[in-house]
């Protein structure tokens, strides 16, 4: 299998870059939400939340890799071609999701800034992008927190579609972007 895109399935890059990105954004939501298991201030609680942090920050990363792949490579044709609503709404949902993997972790490194708090990766301190403002923390903390919930649906959406092309459909929508095949 080549590394770039063809015609009709998508290259190693692409779909290792993809299912890398679900993993990260898995561990990302788990790790969020398993901190509540653990009481404030707590260790494990704090590990989760610093692993949340640096996990997110590392979606940043590879999103930036993906969509400039993404832009420099066209994507593979479905066979056969969905209606042209299913296309736009497809364009529209890939978009939003790209969105959300931009959005979150900007978001989350503007919170810990804004709360005066340091912004852990792997062993390295990154800078803070805002002067310390508890105010300006709380806000960006309430968009984040309603982003992430936004984000379940969009997730949830995309998967649902990718089913319902491959069962309903039968088209190669999602196999195109499965491994080994």
């Amino acid at each position: 299998m080549s590394w770039k895109n063809s015609s009709d399935r998508y290259g190693s890059l692409s779909i290792g870059l993809h299912w890398l990105m679900f993993l990260l954004i898995v561990a990302v939501y788990a790790c969020i939400e398993l901190r509540e298991f653990y009481p404030k201030g707590s260790d494990p609680r704090e590990a989760l939340k610093t692993w949340h942090f640096m996990l997110g920050l590392s979606v940043l990363a590879l999103v930036s890799l993906r969509l400039l792949l993404r832009l420099l490579q066209s994507s593979p044709v479905i066979s056969p071609p969905p209606a042209v609503w299913q296309q736009r709404v497809a364009t529209v949902m890939h978009w939003l999701l790209y969105a959300l993997m931009f959005a979150m972790p900007i978001a989350g490194w503007l919170i810990l800034s804004a709360a005066g708090k340091p912004i852990p990766f792997f062993g390295l301190e990154l800078p803070a992008l805002v002067a310390q403002d508890k105010d300006t923390a709380g806000w960006i903390k309430e968009i984040h927190e309603t982003a992430g919930k936004v984000g379940y649906a969009l997730i949830g959406l995309h998967a649902a579609a990718a089913l319902f092309h491959h069962y309903v459909q039968r088209d190669d929508t999602l196999t195109r972007m499965l491994p080994g095949r």
